[in-house]
């Protein structure tokens, strides 16, 4: 039997794996689903047999894709490994990595992609600058940073390379007794009355007053800043206010009932984030894989997001 394995198949058995549906496995491939379904039909007809469960939810592998997917986790590795092996040698030198943040729910996806790529480059030394900062970029121009994670592409600022990470849903988070609890979704004038709970920060980083409350011309009746979620989310709870987070970041409050989350807007509200580098730097081969690790992570584990 003649070979049709490509590199290109065994990414696609790992992120079908790792991803559990075929259709957030054709966005993190950047591909179209039927493209993907198509590729995983040829490989199935070309080997004569089923690799997976079509209707299993997440997709459970047949003997035959474990199989595949046994060999996709040796070869890619070894790939990897030795793209980095060359990347180490060209560059010559193990480098830093000093990262900056301007979101405080960050860290919850942060630190596990930061491990996650200690194991890969484990001679790149890392470091979070510590505190949260209202202008990473900033610490960035003043080389007190290599790498911003902030929430808006500054396209005019040319010394900047700006690379999208993921996008995701803010939801308004309530007490289950408030007089907003049994909307479909809050409008802005929904806020006029109420206590807005946030982080203390600029309103120019708080979705919500830059994409809703701003333009609707709606001020809250009240404010109230923390720099914790979880105090964030008791403050909601006891009927102190109502604040607006990430899905992902509260998910697992809302699965034990703590509070209710009601969308923003008919539409749903979008947050998103970037990772900033300086552009001169934006060929270091290991500012490029943590990145790409970033990415990577945080489409596998938190849910609800999206890939731009």
């Amino acid at each position: 039997m003649s070979s049709l394995l490509e590199l290109r198949h065994l990414k696609t058995l790992l992120a079908l794996r790792d991803t559990g549906s075929i259709s957030r496995a054709a966005q993190w491939l950047s591909l179209t689903q039927s493209a993907l379904s198509h590729q995983l039909k040829l490989l199935e007809e070309h080997y004569g047999t089923a690799l997976f469960e079509r209707k299993s939810q997440p997709v459970r592998f047949t003997v035959a894709g474990q199989r595949l997917l046994t060999l996709a986790e040796e070869v890619l590795a070894q790939v990897q490994e030795a793209e980095r092996d060359v990347a180490r040698l060209a560059s010559g030198e193990a480098g830093q990595l000093r990262i900056a943040v301007e979101c405080h729910t960050c860290f919850d996806w942060l630190m596990p992609a930061m491990d996650a790529f200690r194991l890969r480059w484990p001679e790149v030394e890392m470091d979070i600058v510590s505190g949260f900062h209202a202008d990473p970029v900033g610490l960035l121009h003043q080389d007190k940073a290599d790498l911003a994670i902030v929430s808006e592409d500054d396209g005019d600022d040319t010394a900047m390379r700006f690379f999208p990470l993921f996008a995701f849903e803010m939801v308004a988070l309530l007490n289950h007794q408030h007089r907003l609890a049994q909307r479909d979704w809050l409008r802005a004038e929904d806020f006029a009355a109420e206590t807005l709970i946030t982080y203390p920060v600029p309103d120019d980083m708080l979705d919500v007053v830059r994409q809703v409350l701003r333009p609707a011309g709606v001020e809250p009746a009240a404010r109230r800043t923390t720099e914790l979620t979880a105090a964030m989310l008791q403050l909601v709870a006891s009927g102190r206010g109502i604040a607006c987070l990430p899905l992902w970041a509260v998910t697992g409050y809302l699965e034990r009932g703590y509070v209710t989350s009601k969308p923003v807007g008919e539409q749903g509200l979008t947050g998103r984030l970037w990772a900033s580098v300086r552009q001169a730097d934006a060929r270091r081969p290991y500012l490029l894989d943590f990145v790409h690790v970033m990415r990577e992570q945080s489409f596998a584990h938190l849910p609800g997001i999206a890939l731009m």
